[in-house]
C-alpha cells in the first residue's frame, strides 16, 4: 500500500508542477514535501527529479518511474470499476497543452462546450509558443502540429490542414509575384522563431523535386499571430497554417504564392501517454474532440474538401 501511495504522490507532484503546488494541493508544507520526496528516491535509490527554486524536471529514472507508475494506477482503478461495478465516470483533473493561436481561436471554444457537458472534470489548458514533453509536465493531452516523431503516445488525427506561403496584394504589387523558391531569397521574408530548430529555413516539394532556401526579412517573431499581422500590413512573405489564413485568403487580403509547391504537412493531432486502459476524463475528452473537428477532417476524396 505504501508503494502505491508513492506513486500516486509522484503523479500528483509531476501534474502540480512543483513542490510548493503539490504541498498547496495537498494542504501541507513544502518542506514536508520536499521530505517525502526524499525518502522515496532513498528507498528506491535513484534521483527521480531534477529541481530548482524555479521548476522541477524528470530524470530519465523519473520519466520511468512516473510512466508505469501512472499505468499501474490506472490498470488499478479498472480493475476496481469491474470488479465493484461502478460507472466509468469522467472526473478529476485533466491537463491539456496546446499552442497559442489555436487554442485561443479553435480550442477554448470547444473546451467550455465540453465543461458543460461534463461538470465533474477540471480542465487546465496550458497554451505556449512551443510544444512541451507531456509526461516531464504531467499533461494528460496534447494537440500537435506536423510529424509526430514521439512513439511512446497514441495520436489521433484531428483536423486536415495545410500549410501556405502567401503575401498580401500590396507586397506583391511592389516586390512581385515569386515563380519559384529560390526567388524567395529576392523577398522580405517573415519567419517565426519555434522550439530550437533552425529557424529561417524553408522547404518545399513539387513532384519529388526537393528545395530548401534559406530566407531573411527585416521582421521575425515567435508568434505566428504577429507574423500574419505583419504581412497583412505588407512587410513581407509568411507561411501560415490553413487554419489561420484561410479567411484573409477568401476575402483577397492575402494571396498565394508558389500552388504548385507543397510545404511540409501540418496536420492537427490530439496526442495522449499510450496506456492500456485510459482514464474516464481522457477517454471523454478525446471523443468530443474528435467528435467536435469532425467537419474539419478531409474526406479521402481530397484535402480541399476541408474549409476552415
Amino acid at each position: 500500500m505504501d508503494r502505491l501511495t508513492d506513486l500516486s504522490f509522484f503523479s500528483l507532484l509531476i501534474r502540480s508542477g512543483s513542490l510548493a503546488a503539490a504541498a498547496q494541493e495537498l494542504g501541507v508544507t513544502p518542506p514536508s514535501i520536499s521530505k517525502r520526496l526524499a525518502g522515496l528516491e532513498s528507498r528506491l535509490r535513484v534521483r527521480l527529479l531534477n529541481r530548482t527554486t524555479r521548476r522541477i524536471s524528470l530524470t530519465p529514472e523519473g520519466e520511468l518511474y512516473l510512466a508505469e507508475g501512472q499505468r499501474i494506477i490506472s490498470d488499478l482503478d479498472a480493475l476496481e470499476q469491474r470488479i465493484t461495478g461502478r460507472a466509468d465516470t469522467p472526473k478529476g483533473l485533466l491537463k491539456v497543452s496546446a499552442t497559442l493561436g489555436f487554442g485561443r481561436r479553435h480550442l477554448m471554444p470547444v473546451i467550455s462546450a465540453f465543461a458543460r457537458k461534463f461538470p465533474d472534470v477540471e480542465v487546465q489548458m496550458h497554451l505556449s509558443d512551443r510544444p512541451v514533453n507531456l509526461a516531464e509536465h504531467g499533461f494528460d493531452i496534447g494537440i500537435r502540429f506536423g510529424e509526430l516523431p514521439d512513439t511512446r503516445m497514441t495520436a489521433r488525427k484531428l483536423a486536415s490542414n495545410r500549410r501556405f506561403i502567401c503575401a498580401s496584394p500590396s507586397y506583391l504589387g511592389q516586390r512581385g509575384m515569386p515563380l519559384h523558391p529560390r526567388e524567395l531569397s529576392k523577398h522580405e521574408c517573415i519567419f517565426l522563431r519555434e522550439s530550437d530548430e533552425t529557424y529561417g529555413t524553408w522547404h518545399f516539394n513539387c513532384k519529388g523535386r526537393q528545395e530548401t532556401v534559406k530566407v531573411r526579412g527585416q521582421l521575425n517573431t515567435n508568434d505566428g499571430e504577429s507574423a500574419l499581422g505583419w504581412a497583412l500590413e505588407g512587410h513581407g512573405i509568411v507561411i501560415r497554417s490553413e487554419w489561420d489564413v484561410s479567411a484573409y485568403l477568401r476575402s483577397g487580403r492575402m494571396k498565394k504564392i508558389l500552388e504548385d509547391w507543397d510545404l511540409p504537412p501540418a496536420d492537427i493531432y490530439i496526442v495522449y501517454p499510450t496506456k492500456h486502459n485510459l482514464s474516464a476524463k481522457t477517454r471523454a475528452f478525446v471523443d468530443f474532440m474528435l467528435e467536435s473537428f469532425a467537419g474539419y477532417r478531409d474526406d479521402g476524396r481530397g484535402k480541399n474538401q476541408v474549409v476552415w
